[in-house]
């Protein structure tokens, strides 16, 4: 299986990119607070694609164990090296359920196997950072 993406230059810092089932969102950089193409940028989506990948994970895992949460939030963060080229040499992933009698052993074993088992990116970033998990519960 392999990915393709095709990213176009559109003005100033800011490129669009797609992805494989077509959707396309800008990348990118702007001082501008109201720029009309607001883009993401780079490095900060690499979290957003961390945060994605491992919740979709986690989701599905939830589902099989029919375990449920009323709401799922993920907050990753990454301290980036001194020196240029800069990259990620720590990043902290914390996992928030909400919902009312919460399954704490599900949802645990849940984000083990998202972190150690299926999610791509999780791997991907272990190759250059230290990973750091934190899982929260916040029962109603």
């Amino acid at each position: 299986m392999s990915h393709k993406t095709t990213t176009v230059w559109k003005e100033n810092l800011i490129f669009e990119s797609d992805n494989p089932n077509g959707y396309t969102f800008n990348v990118g950089q702007s001082p501008e607070k109201d720029e009309k193409n607001k883009p993401l940028g780079p490095k900060a989506l690499m979290l957003s694609s961390l945060a994605g990948c491992s919740g979709l994970d986690i989701v599905s895992i939830l589902e099989k164990m029919k375990s449920t949460v009323d709401d799922i939030k993920i907050e990753a963060s990454g301290e980036l090296t001194d020196e240029h080229p800069r990259t990620y040499h720590t990043v902290t992933v914390n996992y928030h359920f909400y919902g009312s009698n919460l399954e704490e052993d599900k949802i645990n074993k849940a984000v083990k196997l998202s972190v150690d088992k299926y999610c791509g990116v999780m791997e991907m970033f272990r190759q250059f950072a230290e990973v750091k998990i934190e899982v929260h519960f916040h029962n109603k």
